[in-house]
C-alpha cells in the first residue's frame, strides 16, 4: 500500500524547480566529459587514444578520492547560510574558469595543459555535485518524495545533456568547426551555473540542523562498513560504473564505425534522453506502485535485454537504430534517480545508527564508487581501441570493428544483469524506511525540547 507524503515531507514545486536547476550545468559537462571531449582531445587536438584515455581516466580516479572530502567537509560545515548552500556558491568561479580552460583550448596543446584544466574542473565538480546531491535528500525525509526530488534533478540533467547535443549541431549547420562546437558546451555552462545556483540557494532554505556529539573516527568508519544496505549500493554502482563508462566511452565511435551511422549520432543522443526525460514521470508512479529498488531491478533487465539488439542492427539504416535508442531512452533515466532516492534512505539507516546526519559522506561515497567504475573503463576502453588498432577517422578492419562492438555489447549487457541480482535482494523497503524516519523525528524532537529548556533555564 502507497502512503502519501505529509504535509510537511512534500517539496513545493517552486522548490523543486529551483533545485533542479543546478543539473544543467553539470549535464553540460558531464555528457562531452564522457562522449566529446575524450575523442576530440584524442583525435582535433591529436594526443592520441592511449594518452586521452590515460588523461581522462586519471583524472576520474583522483576525483575519487575529492569526493569523501567534501562530503565530509559539507556535513561539518557551520555558517549561517547553512552547511550546503555556501559550497555551491563556492564552486561557481572554479567551475566557470575551468570549464573556459577545457572547452576551449587552443589547437596543439600538450597533456600537462589538459591534465591541469581537468583537475581545476573535477575540483569545482565535486563541490557542487556531492553537495547538492546531499542537499536533496534533506528537503524531505518521505520515501516516495525522495524519488521525486531526484527525478526534478534526473529531468534538469537531461534537458542539459538536449541542449549541449542540439548546440554543436546548430554551430555545425552555420559551418562552424569542431572547436566551435566544443566551445558552446562550455559557454553553456559558463551561462548557466551562476544563474542555476543562484536560484537555488536563495529560493530554498535549508533545513535547521542540531549539532550532534562528536563521533570518533572509529565508530564513524565501523558504522559505514557495517551498513549492509550500503554494501548493496555501492557493489551496484562500482559496476554500474563500469559500464556506463564504457558505453558513453565508445558511443561515437560504435555509432559511427559499428552502424556505418556516423552524421546521426548526435541525433540518436537527442532521441535517448528526449524520451528519458519524458519517461520520468511515468517511471516516479512506477516506483510508488511497486518500490524504488523492485523498479530498479526491471530497469536493468529491460537493459540486460535491449542492448544485445545492436548486434541485430542493419548496418547504415536509421530508422532501425532510431526504434532502438527510443526505447532505450525510455529506460534510462530509471537508474540515475532512483538510485540517488535510495541512498536518501541508506544515509537515514546511518543517521538512527550514529546520531549523525552525514548525507554528504553516503553521497560521497556512491560518486566514489561509479567514478572508480567509470575512470577504470575509460582506461579499459581507450587501451583496447589502441591495441586492437582502432583508427578514430576511419580505416578500419572489419575484425577490429567486430572486437569494438563486443566490447560495446557484452560488458554492459552482463553488467545489467548483476545488478538486478544485487538489488533485488536490497533490505531496505518503504515500510523500513518509514520506521528510521520515525526515529530520526523522534530524537530531532526530544533534541529541540531539551535546547528550549536549556535556553529558558539559562534566561
Amino acid at each position: 500500500m502507497t502512503v502519501t507524503a505529509s504535509k510537511n515531507d512534500r517539496v513545493k514545486p517552486s522548490w523543486l524547480i529551483a533545485y533542479s536547476l543546478p543539473g544543467l550545468p553539470l549535464a553540460a559537462m558531464t555528457l562531452p566529459l564522457a562522449v566529446h571531449l575524450p575523442p576530440f582531445y584524442a583525435v582535433e587536438i591529436g594526443l592520441g587514444w592511449m594518452i586521452t584515455g590515460i588523461i581522462f581516466g586519471a583524472a576520474r580516479f583522483l576525483d575519487v578520492f575529492l569526493d569523501p572530502v567534501m562530503g565530509v567537509l559539507s556535513d561539518r560545515t557551520r555558517t549561517r547560510w547553512g552547511r550546503r548552500r555556501i559550497w555551491m556558491v563556492a564552486s561557481i568561479p572554479i567551475m566557470c574558469f575551468a570549464s573556459y580552460l577545457v572547452f576551449m583550448p587552443e589547437p596543439g596543446v600538450g597533456a600537462g595543459y589538459v591534465v591541469t584544466s581537468i583537475i581545476i574542473l573535477f575540483v569545482g565538480w565535486t563541490m557542487l555535485s556531492i553537495v547538492h546531491l546531499a542537499w536533496g535528500s534533506e528537503l524531505s525525509g518521505d520515501y516516495h518524495e525522495r524519488s521525486r526530488i531526484t527525478a526534478s534533478r534526473e529531468g534538469a540533467y537531461l534537458i542539459g545533456m538536449i541542449c549541449v547535443l542540439l548546440l554543436p549541431a546548430l554551430i555545425q549547420a552555420q559551418g562552424g568547426d569542431k572547436f566551435e562546437q566544443i566551445a558552446s558546451m562550455g559557454w553553456f555552462v559558463i551561462l548557466t551555473l551562476p544563474l542555476g545556483v543562484a536560484i537555488a540557494v536563495w529560493a530554498i532554505p535549508e533545513n535547521p540542523h542540531h549539532e550532534p556529539q562528536h563521533l570518533p573516527l572509529g565508530p564513524a568508519l565501523k558504522a559505514i562498513l557495517t551498513n549492509r544496505p550500503l554494501r548493496y549500493v555501492l557493489i551496484s554502482d562500482l559496476i554500474a560504473g563500469i559500464s556506463g563508462g564504457i558505453v558513453a566511452t565508445l558511443f561515437l565511435p560504435m555509432v559511427a564505425f559499428g552502424l556505418e551511422l556516423p552524421k546521426e549520432a548526435n541525433w540518436l543522443l537527442l532521441v535517448y534522453f528526449v524520451m528519458g526525460a519524458l519517461a520520468i514521470p511515468p517511471m516516479v508512479w512506477l516506483s510508488r506502485r511497486l518500490g524504488k529498488h523492485q523498479t530498479f531491478v526491471l530497469h536493468c533487465l529491460a537493459n540486460a535485454i535491449m542492448i544485445p539488439c545492436i548486434f541485430f542492427l542493419p548496418k547504415g539504416e536509421f530508422v532501425p537504430a532510431l526504434v532502438l535508442w527510443t526505447l532505450l531512452g525510455l529506460n534510462m533515466s530509471v537508474g540515475p534517480f532512483l538510485f540517488r532516492a535510495i541512498m536518501a534512505d541508506v544515509a537515514d539507516h546511518d543517521h538512527v545508527e550514529t546520531g549523525q546526519a552525514r548525507a554528504g559522506v553516503y553521497f560521497a561515497l556512491l560518486a566514489l564508487t561509479n567514478k572508480l567504475g567509470y575512470s577504470c573503463a575509460i582506461f579499459f576502453s581507450y587501451a583496447v581501441l589502441a591495441w586492437i588498432g582502432f583508427d578514430g577517422k576511419g580505416n578500419n578492419a572489419p575484425e577490429t570493428i567486430s572486437s569494438m562492438m563486443l566490447l560495446y555489447v557484452v560488458p554492459p549487457t552482463l553488467i545489467s544483469l548483476g545488478i538486478a541480482i544485487v538489488m533485488w535482494r536490497f533490505p531496505l523497503d518503504e515500510a523500513k524506511q518509514r520506521e528510521l524516519r520515525r526515529i530520526i523525528e523522534e530524537r530531532a524532537a526530544a533534541q529541540a525540547e531539551a535546547d528550549a529548556k536549556r535556553l529558558s533555564g539559562a534566561g
